[in-house]
């Protein structure tokens, strides 16, 4: 059976570090609320958009959570019809390319809204690399494991053949509970021992350690 590596999407492929935090400081604002540090906004990427904001300002009303909520949301929807497009990591490009050419199933599970999942999949090529999308709106967003078992049955995996490829603990929590390999990233939102301490088998410093642990559970598959 082909290996299936599920990616998460910020601070995996895509550098949406300063964006992210410069949405969350003007939302803020909007409904007369202190900056919000970045490493507190760090902690929360991941999650369902609600499920974050929330974290951020608990103690915020539910209508006060959604004038928040539709802050961020109408600083990124400013940024994008003004022609922004965040950038992908560099080398992500060759990594996904890659993986497709030798044989892997190729997935993504992320805390975005079917919105963001869309743009990224109009990023050429895209639309040919992805087997299965799931995001935060078809269900239970992450650590819930809803997002990464739809994917395995989507994708016709299962758990031995399954990795989850992400940067935060959130990532590595749903991979857990899911029963498949959390593999880490250390170039996005949470720090290695943050990841390692969710559960993450393993965080590559960069692209290339990144393939080197793909190709060792592939490997791995190959011979059991």
């Amino acid at each position: 059976m082909k290996p299936l590596a599920v990616f998460d999407i910020d601070g995996t492929l895509v550098d949406s570090r300063v964006l992210i935090h410069e949405a969350t400081v003007a939302a803020a604002r909007r409904v007369g609320l202190a900056d919000p540090s970045y490493d507190v906004v760090r902690q929360t990427v991941g999650l369902s958009l609600h499920e974050a904001m929330r974290a951020i300002q608990p103690g915020l009303t539910d209508p006060e959570l959604a004038e928040f909520v539709a802050g961020f949301q109408a600083f990124f929807r400013a940024r994008y019809e003004a022609g922004h497009e965040e950038p992908l990591y560099a080398g992500v490009e060759d990594t996904l390319r890659r993986l497709k050419r030798d044989g892997w199933r190729l997935a993504l599970a992320t805390g975005q809204n079917r919105r963001g999942v869309a743009r990224n999949m109009a990023r050429a090529g895209w639309a040919d690399l992805f087997v299965s999308t799931h995001c935060a709106e078809d269900g239970p967003g992450k650590p819930d494991p809803a997002m990464l078992i739809a994917a395995m049955a989507a994708c016709g995996a299962c758990t031995a053949t399954t990795i989850m490829i992400g940067d935060t603990g959130h990532d590595h929590r749903m991979a857990v509970a899911a029963g498949a390999v959390a593999q880490g990233v250390g170039w996005g939102f949470h720090t290695a021992q943050e990841q390692i301490a969710a559960g993450a088998v393993h965080v590559a410093l960069d692209l290339p350690e990144l393939e080197a642990a793909l190709d060792r559970f592939a490997a791995g598959q190959r011979a059991a």
